[in-house]
């Protein structure tokens, strides 16, 4: 093995029951570089990041590290051998104190066996803080951060168990792109001290961005591995879905219709959401922009009856009263929420349980559950909607993330909303699902349903929407029509700027 080469894996292979879930796994990742891991969900990326961690064990095959042939049984182990992996859902406790977090698991204890030395602790802490020229206060509880400062005390605290290869999955999923960028130097500064990164995403500006190298996975094998200077987006992509996408957006023009949702003069209560006034048509695909804590998903939830909100909210024309979900649903007002694994799906349930249970009335008589059919109009738009799963009979929860959210959609496409709010939709899914959901929520409009989109992809939002407000500090800022649409422009209603110039 090149004395360059960090790790290296030889004709992995891992099964499990009824799926081969990697086989014929052949590349190798070189000393201090970033390199970029690319798939479709379900690609086995995740399943791959899990052997090098010590999660799973391979069924077949080896994997190399520093030249020596290693089978981790546990993530211990791997720490051991300096490998660290952060995950997409950051792994703390909130009310963990900043030397808490840092000392977790390895806590030293006072001469008295099972009792923490709190003043070493805390020294040990400090002197991990000051290695890395941080200025975070010992004391400080993990609640009062933002994601990008947990994000950093994680990768600090990895470097302190001597890491030589860190795991990043999904690292900037929710990042302002502010965080990004200081995420981004981090990275760097990771690189020249020689640290190896192993970074999967979906964002293909950030891959081309910030990588060295490229592996793309699909089906569980090892399609190519190139220097990122050799690909371009359009050969990555074909590689990653097999074929060629002929448009990342496939967008139609629809008849755009009369206004069919509208909101007046409308606050939250709690949120910091205020003075709204917008509208959306029949047949429209209606964006929202905005920074993180612009106010989006919160005014998007009053709206569904997750929060408390007042205003005049009406639809085709009538004044209606929507105090809590309940009240949404029964006006047609549906919501596929952000975070999909906490609200949009029942993770220990079925696919079919999952898509059946907003649609009960539908499949059911007298209180009795007509159980042929709830089985029948599942099975069809299961096959619509292209879900990749054994049946529909498995867990929601073993599904890919594109999957799931397809999931999602299907429940509410069987209630057939009047409006439906989609909150970022493709949030962490590969690009051959976003395509997929892209196409349904063409086929949703062409049917007469009202789409409001939340994305924090501002291509996704010129790709596919008619008109886009702009949000910030929790009020709207503009209003852009699709013949207007230019990032620059959403990007400077975004951060303050407005129609007035202000």
């Amino acid at each position: 093995m090149p004395e360059d080469n960090i790790l290296e894996f030889r004709n992995i292979l891992k099964v499990f029951p009824g799926v081969v879930a990697l086989q014929d796994i052949n590349f190798s990742i070189k000393r201090g570089c970033v390199h970029v891991i690319m798939g479709e969900n379900g690609a086995g990326k995740s399943t791959l990041m899990k052997i090098i961690s010590g999660t799973h064990e391979p069924d077949g095959g080896e994997m190399l590290l520093n030249e020596k042939r290693v089978c981790f049984k546990t993530p211990e182990e791997a720490k051991e051998n300096h490998i660290a992996m952060i995950y997409q859902e950051l792994q703390y406790v909130p009310m963990f104190t900043v030397q808490e977090f840092l000392m977790m698991g390895r806590e030293p204890e006072t001469k008295f066996k099972g009792f923490i030395d709190w003043r070493g602790l805390r020294a040990q802490a400090k002197r991990i803080l000051e290695e890395e020229n941080l200025h975070y206060g010992l004391d400080e509880k993990l609640e009062n951060l933002s994601v990008s400062d947990i994000q950093l005390l994680e990768i600090t605290r990895a470097i302190s168990f001597d890491a030589k290869i860190i795991i990043m999955d999904e690292p900037t999923s929710a990042l302002t792109q502010n965080e990004v960028e200081q995420l981004f130097e981090n990275i760097r500064k990771l690189k020249a001290r020689g640290i190896t990164i192993l970074y999967i995403s979906h964002k293909m500006d950030e891959i081309f961005r910030i990588s060295d190298y490229i592996t793309v996975m699909r089906d569980g094998t090892c399609i190519d591995t190139r220097k990122t200077k050799d690909y371009i987006m359009e050969s990555l992509i074909q590689q990653m879905v097999g074929r060629e996408l002929s448009d990342v957006y496939p967008k139609e023009e629809v008849e755009i219709g009369n206004a069919v949702f509208e909101v007046k003069n409308y606050s939250t209560w709690y949120t910091g959401v205020h003075d709204i006034d917008f509208y959306v048509c029949e047949r429209e695909i209606l964006g929202i922009a905005g920074l993180m804590g612009a106010g989006r998903t919160e005014l998007v939830s009053a709206l569904f009856g997750l929060d408390r909100g007042e205003g005049l909210v009406m639809i085709d024309g009538k004044e209606i009263k929507i105090r809590n979900v309940s009240d949404a649903l029964r006006h047609g007002l549906m919501m596929a929420t952000e975070d999909r694994r906490r609200t949009g799906i029942v993770g220990c349930r079925s696919i079919l349980e999952n898509i059946s249970l907003p649609n009960l009335s539908q499949i059911s008589k007298y209180g009795f559950l007509n159980k042929k059919k709830e089985e029948k109009i599942v099975k069809e738009i299961f096959k619509k909607l292209k879900i990749k799963a054994p049946g529909i009979d498995v867990s929601v929860a073993s599904l890919s993330g594109g999957n799931q959210q397809k999931v999602v959609l299907s429940k509410w496409l069987l209630s057939i909303p009047r409006v439906l709010i989609l909150d970022d939709p493709t949030r962490g899914i590969d690009v051959s699902a976003k395509y997929e959901i892209y196409r349904l929520m063409i086929e949703m409009v062409k049917a007469g349903i009202s789409i409001i989109m939340i994305s924090s992809e501002l291509p996704e939002l010129i790709g596919m929407c008619d008109r886009v407000y702009t949000m910030h500090e929790g009020s709207f800022t503009g209003e852009i029509v699709r013949a207007e649409f230019s990032q620059e422009k959403i990007m400077k209603y975004m951060t303050g700027g407005s129609r007035n110039g202000s």
